[in-house]
């Protein structure tokens, strides 16, 4: 929320030196610009990896609005970042606990907030990507290695303490659905006419898919084939050929497309097979085959 009003600076305590394990607070210039690449409403449950004395969550619930919990090992930051939290009179949205990261439950988290180091990050990758499609994570300085970032933002930080360039890289991914593999969908069509298959094969890498669309009755010799390459970003991706393009939603179990700009239904309903089966449970052959495109790996 671009222009909201600031948590006053003395809401936040100063990172406590005679801590074991040390930590480096992410600036408030930072702390915003994460907030900000996230999009954070009031509708979001924002979850911060390795929270600190909890100014991530405070400032989302506070100029935000959102419901947050930060994780911690330190039990003595977890006690600074409660008392912040009060400070701020957020105690009702913004909680903290005294955990281990990698035991911590993932699955609510609508926005994911992390300083951690890179190992920790690719360590957390695969918890990551199996989170509900549309989840934003964020990240300050480091990336998830060969997981691309969607944005990447460069902010000032002349006071930062580590490395000699005073600058902070902000990462931002929408975590995409997991689509990789076949896919089929009958399209009825005139009752005269026998039912035409329309398949889907995709290819997919993180958020980056190739795919061929295939559509065509089981006696026809030559079935449209449209080769596409697209973005999976969260539950949607774009089927586009040269001149028409269309959306596809993807559901659970189930990708449901408008091929209407193609000839075909307008809600087609894609399931996983490897077998077509059309409305009479009677087994139906593929319009043909398709092979993956050259140079590329399904992931697993």
């Amino acid at each position: 929320m671009v222009g909201a009003t600031a948590v006053a600076a003395n809401t936040i305590t100063a990172a406590v030196p005679d801590l074991e394990v040390p930590f480096i607070v992410s600036p408030p210039a930072v702390v915003t610009t994460m907030l900000e690449m996230a999009k954070v409403s009031a509708n979001d449950m924002l979850l911060d990896l390795g929270s600190g004395d909890g100014r991530i969550v405070i400032l989302a619930a506070k100029n935000y609005h959102a419901r947050g919990l930060g994780v911690e090992i330190d039990p003595r930051l977890v006690t600074i970042a409660r008392t912040n939290a009060a400070k701020a009179n957020v105690t009702d949205r913004a909680q903290f606990r005294v955990e281990d990261l990698f035991i911590t439950d993932l699955a609510a988290a609508t926005v994911i907030t992390m300083y951690l180091l890179p190992d920790v990050n690719l360590a957390l990758r695969p918890k990551l990507l199996a989170l509900k499609p549309g989840t934003r994570i964020v990240s300050h300085d480091w990336d998830l290695g060969d997981w691309l970032h969607d944005v990447m933002r460069v902010v000032d930080n002349p006071d930062k303490p580590v490395g000699r360039e005073k600058t902070s890289k902000i990462f931002l991914w929408t975590v995409p659905a997991q689509i990789d593999g076949k896919w089929c969908a009958i399209d009825i069509g005139e009752p005269v006419e026998p039912p035409m298959i329309v398949t889907l094969d995709l290819i997919q890498k993180y958020q980056s898919l190739h795919g061929v669309l295939l559509a065509g009755r089981p006696d026809q010799k030559k079935p449209m084939r449209i080769q596409f390459r697209s973005t999976v970003h969260g539950d949607q991706f774009v089927i586009a050929d040269a001149t028409t393009d269309a959306v596809a939603k993807v559901g659970t179990d189930t990708i449901i497309f408008d091929g209407s700009a193609y000839g075909l239904s307008n809600q087609l309903k894609f399931k996983r097979a490897h077998q077509c089966t059309a409305p009479d449970d009677r087994p139906v052959s593929r319009p043909g085959s398709v092979q993956p495109l050259a140079g590329l790996k399904t992931t697993g």
